[in-house]
């Protein structure tokens, strides 16, 4: 749990309270040399300065120690037994503040045992210094009660405080319970999509290999002297490539959704620029339309989140622009600058009664999975028409 998300603990007081407490302290320290008897005149004065100094230097102590650092209890129980004494030699004084302190601050942070004896520790310091120093007997039977329900109070407190660490430690575990579960469904759902890929895509895939091994079979077996039928077996030998390649792209995205540790085909590393000249060779080997790529800038190494999502926009460009501009020249730039990778893949806008054949097909839904791919690495992607022709613009920083 980070700093920022620590729950704040109930008992955490905020830092007017502390500077209460040391006003009060202050006013302690003021007004009982005030009182009679004076601190140093006789054997009442030198009670009254010794135990002054002592419950001074205990409630400091107590002030700036840790809620749970060892010195608090021994300071606690010098400030009962001087706090009491005080309170019983100089009882016409605010010395009673000493010991209200400390019976409520031992009811909030102690057992109720060990609270219950600092408290009597409190209650008999006083009741043997205010009797042998002739207090009143008003006295000597209310600050004894003020004592008892100061304790009354902080067992409150205290019950109270350990309600809300419970009820928090509660809402804790259930945060950790909630997450638990949703990466239980997530895990599930990848697991889900997974199967689906499998079930649909690589199954259409197999099947669609097997027919154009078929038919490259069946085309092999007649006579080869029409230049239609060499393109023809050319054609079916390509698609048969592109199956196998979406089979091993399939096989890949299965094994990462379900986070296995599998290993994959292993294909030789490609620069970026490399992987998009594979890509356009192979678009310009269908014959569809020319196509162009260029490299400009300094090339330098492109993450692999960076590389595939740069890869797959330039695939999907070139894949619509086959759908929608069949027959259209398209340029294909890859740049490099300073502070970002760009890819650039521009086609000329058909005339509208020209769409191909394909152009209906797919589920619409390609640009915005592109989108989606450059905004988690960080990146933008721009497309539409400009000038003419069809822009499509994806921006990676560096």
């Amino acid at each position: 749990m980070t700093g920022r998300d620590a729950p704040v603990r109930p008992d955490d007081l905020p830092p007017a309270i502390g500077l209460v407490r040391l006003l009060v302290l202050v006013m302690v320290l003021v007004t009982v040399p005030l009182a009679e008897p004076h601190p140093g005149q006789g054997a009442s004065g030198v009670v009254v300065a010794v135990t002054l100094g002592l419950s001074a230097a205990a409630w400091l102590v107590w002030m700036f120690a840790g809620r749970t650092h060892p010195v608090v209890l021994p300071a606690l129980i010098v400030m009962a037994a001087a706090g009491g004494v005080l309170a019983g030699v100089s009882w016409g004084s605010p010395a009673v503040a000493v010991g209200c302190v400390v019976t409520a601050t031992a009811g909030v942070r102690l057992e109720t045992e060990a609270s219950l004896a600092i408290t009597a520790e409190t209650i008999a310091a006083f009741l043997i210094a205010g009797i042998a120093t002739g207090a009143p007997a008003g006295t000597l039977a209310g600050y004894p009660a003020a004592f008892l329900g100061l304790w009354a109070f902080g067992l409150t407190r205290r019950a109270y405080v350990l309600r809300a660490e419970q009820a928090e430690e509660a809402l804790e575990q259930a945060r950790r319970a909630h997450k638990a579960e949703a990466q239980a469904a997530a895990l599930a759902e990848r697991a889900r999509i997974a199967r689906e890929i499998h079930d649909v895509l690589a199954h259409s895939l197999g099947a669609v290999s097997v027919n154009l091994q078929a038919a490259e079979g069946l085309l092999s077996s007649l006579p080869d002297d029409s230049p239609e039928l060499a393109k023809a077996i050319e054609c079916v030998e390509r698609a048969g490539a592109f199956t196998r390649e979406g089979l091993a792209e399939a096989r890949r995205a299965i094994l990462a959704l379900r986070d296995t540790d599998e290993p994959g085909p292993v294909a030789p590393a490609r620069s970026l620029a490399d992987q998009l000249r594979a890509l356009t060779d192979e678009y310009r080997a269908d014959g569809d339309a020319p196509v162009d790529f260029s490299v400009t800038g300094e090339p330098y190494p492109v993450g692999a989140e960076a590389g595939l999502t740069a890869f797959r926009t330039a695939q999907e460009a070139l894949t619509n622009a086959r759908k929608h501009a069949p027959g259209q020249p398209v340029s294909v730039t890859l740049r490099f600058d300073p502070a970002a990778t760009a890819v650039h893949v521009v086609n000329p806008l058909p005339p509208e009664a020209a769409a191909g054949p394909l152009a209906h097909s797919g589920a619409g839904y390609g640009l915005t999975g592109l989108r989606e791919r450059a905004a988690l690495i960080g990146g933008t992607l721009i497309t539409g028409p400009a000038d003419g022709q069809w822009s499509v613009c994806l921006t990676i920083p560096r």
